[in-house]
């Protein structure tokens, strides 16, 4: 037999049949990059302890998993990016004094309890980095709480009233005195719109990533324009924010731009593992995190909750999944 008349070998597989070039390293050095100019803008303003807390977070998180799959002889995943990606995340969720030892301790927990415990990446029901963060946040919440400000930064502008006699003041954080501002019913006169520039531009007070407001939402605005996040996530999670401060009495605009909303909407929610599968669902989780989120933040003992926000939602994405579950092929519903 020629080989032209030769037969055809046709290759069967399960579904997807849909190629694309695009794989999960292309994906993480997409993200990285949108985290690039808020990374490296916050170093620039708070120099070596940043860059510390950087080389501890995502040391310990590529070694993690790197000793993991050594121990379970397993291929190695580190050229997947994803490691990487989640050391960068947890560096940016902490404050930038944060000790080098919390850092380490974090990406083990990240990377060793919330991913590789569970099968790798693909089957974590969390994201890992907020599970670093919340772990670390309930083990060692003393040495988290006691941050303090950068010199030039702008908690200066605060005025508390009864407190001009002293020399410092611990424990109030701008979310904190807002939210006490408006539970005394604009009893401080707290002019929280004084605080849209540095909040934008240079904020010195909170985490590490939360340096710029503008650059987070320039970076998420890239991966929205280059499809490699959902825009119903990050959309349904601030404009909740928004409204439900608004309807609570709060600066909405505030709200957004303080604390990790935008970090948590854009970089966090987001998380292909860990939201939800159809469009309807995202909508819906991106909605339910802001939900929790202002809930918490208001009305709860913690003014900044983006991190269990986003990981009670991570928890229900399965039932948000079953419930917003897409029409099977082929069948019709029937009618009467």
């Amino acid at each position: 037999m020629s080989a032209a008349a030769s037969p055809t070998r046709m290759k069967v597989a399960s579904s997807p049949h849909i190629a694309v070039r695009e794989n999960v390293a292309h994906i993480m050095l997409w993200v990285v990059a949108a985290l690039a100019p808020a990374t490296l803008w916050g170093v620039w303003n708070m120099g070596m302890v940043a860059v510390v807390l950087l080389a501890s977070c995502i040391g310990s998180s590529v070694g993690t998993e790197w000793v993991w799959n050594r121990i379970v002889r397993r291929s190695q995943t580190l050229w997947d990016g994803s490691a990487l990606v989640t050391g960068l995340l947890l560096a940016l969720v902490l404050p930038p004094r944060t000790p080098w030892w919390m850092g380490v301790a974090g990406g083990i927990i990240a990377i060793g309890l919330a991913k590789m415990l569970f099968g790798g990446l693909g089957w974590n029901l969390f994201n890992p980095a907020l599970v670093g963060r919340a772990v670390l946040s309930v083990s060692w919440m003393g040495v988290l709480a006691d941050v303090r400000p950068f010199p030039g930064g702008w908690h200066s502008v605060i005025d508390v009233p009864a407190t001009g006699s002293l020399d410092a003041i611990n424990g109030a954080t701008r979310l904190a005195i807002a939210t006490a501002d408006r539970a005394a019913g604009g009893g401080y006169g707290i002019d929280l719109a004084a605080y849209y520039q540095p909040l934008l531009l240079r904020n010195l007070e909170g985490s590490f990533g939360e340096v710029s407001g503008l650059l987070l939402i320039l970076g998420g605005g890239l991966l929205i324009a280059k499809r490699i996040i959902d825009w119903r996530i990050p959309a349904g999670y601030i404009a909740t924010v928004g409204v439900l401060s608004w309807v609570f009495g709060s600066d909405p605009v505030f709200s957004i731009l303080a604390g990790g909303v935008l970090l948590g909407a854009f970089f966090m929610a987001t998380d292909y593992v860990t939201s939800p599968m159809t469009r309807a669902g995202r909508l819906v989780f991106g909605c339910g995190c802001g939900f929790f989120n202002v809930v918490v933040r208001l009305f709860g003992p913690m003014p900044e909750a983006t991190t269990f926000a986003i990981l009670f939602m991570n928890g229900l994405v399965p039932l948000i999944d079953r419930g917003f579950a897409p029409r099977t092929f082929g069948w019709v519903k029937r009618r009467g």
